[in-house]
């Protein structure tokens, strides 16, 4: 079960776009039968993909903690859990990686079990008190991408920690010489910060080649109005043609205003022997190895930018390769996470006991 606010391939769903292709890939090699549900235009290779019509989802990150949940007409998010009501007897695990209140609802009328994938930290009350009690209902259900991620909730304690994504290494070229340049990459909104970014690329004189895909346009408007002439813009990439571009970089900035779950794009730079430099707050302080793959900055901190850049000359590139293949592989990631399915399907009976 997709992301509901956007297409597989679209962009708008971020990382998680990447956690569903990567995971589809090892469950498939593993030799899983997969269907995948999502918003009608989706693609992922050759996967089947049952397109699901409907209006999409307001993203969370653009609401208010206080704000109630809601849905607009005719719901692709609905749709797309009605379909799999129909379809769940043929399936031993339904995995549900919608950060919405709904799928977390309907956990108890399902005779399926329900793996719930949390790809952010707590960002509504309403939604935070439905998944507590899906962890509490049903225990071992609710998987989180980091520590830091789910020490954001109330019930982090029900929480099993599986990290953001395994990766594919062999789709990622290692860069021993990178060009004199910086790159940001992620969705183009005020959550991540940006505009920290492209401060810290002007004061040290380099290039910030920026990949993602645009969700604020007024936000991206105003940043290219402000930092002319201090970045590149790359687009929407796809992976091939992204590590490109972010292997012959300097350092891949995370610059976060809020608390990142995980951060794929750090392993997708350490796979490509890019140090990382981040604000110290969310997923990428259990990813970065501060000083060896690395810098973990103080948050919202630009002098600390500039500082870590001026430093990257003690980075080791080999050894954020190294990293990469010792934590990140797909076959250790898809190890932890098809553990997670047996023990739900095996205890699957409480479902239909409820």
């Amino acid at each position: 079960m997709s992301t509901s606010v956007g297409a597989l391939g679209s962009g708008l769903g971020g990382g998680v776009e990447l956690t569903v292709k990567n995971l589809a890939i090892e469950m498939h090699r593993r030799g899983h039968e997969i269907q995948l549900v999502a918003p009608v235009g989706s693609e992922l290779l050759d996967f089947l993909i049952a397109q699901i019509p409907g209006n999409l989802q307001t993203t969370a990150q653009t609401q208010e903690i206080s704000d109630p949940i809601a849905m607009p007409a005719d719901p692709v998010l609905a749709n797309m859990w009605s379909h799999a009501r129909h379809v769940q007897a043929k399936y031993d695990l339904i995995f549900n990686i919608a950060y919405d209140w709904l799928p977390f609802y309907l956990t108890p009328w399902f005779q399926t079990p329900i793996a719930h994938f949390i790809s952010m930290g707590s960002l509504i009350s309403a939604l935070d008190q439905e998944m507590g009690k899906v962890a509490i209902d049903f225990p071992g259900s609710i998987g989180v991408c980091s520590r830091t991620q789910a020490a954001t909730f109330e019930f982090a304690e029900h929480c099993r920690i599986l990290g953001g994504a395994g990766l594919d290494l062999g789709v990622y070229e290692y860069r021993a010489n990178p060009s004199n340049a910086l790159a940001f990459l992620g969705r183009i909104s005020p959550e991540k910060g940006l505009e920290d970014a492209l401060a810290a690329a002007k004061a040290t004189g380099l290039i910030l080649k920026i990949m993602g895909k645009v969700q604020d346009e007024a936000y991206w408007q105003r940043l290219q109005s402000e930092y002319a002439g201090c970045f590149e813009y790359c687009g929407f990439l796809d992976t091939a043609a992204m590590q490109q571009i972010v292997g012959d970089c300097r350092a891949l900035l995370m610059t976060p205003r809020w608390v990142e779950a995980f951060g794929n794009v750090a392993i997708e730079a350490l796979a490509c022997g890019v140090p990382v430099i981040s604000y110290a707050r969310g997923g990428p302080t259990e990813i970065v190895r501060d000083g060896v793959t690395g810098f973990l900055v103080e948050p919202d901190s630009v002098a600390g930018l500039v500082k870590a850049i001026g430093r990257l000359g003690e980075i080791d590139r080999s050894a954020c390769r190294q990293q990469a293949e010792q934590e990140y592989s797909l076959s250790a990631w898809g190890d932890q996470i098809e553990s997670w399915f047996d023990s739900l399907i095996v205890t699957g009976e409480k479902y239909i006991d409820y």
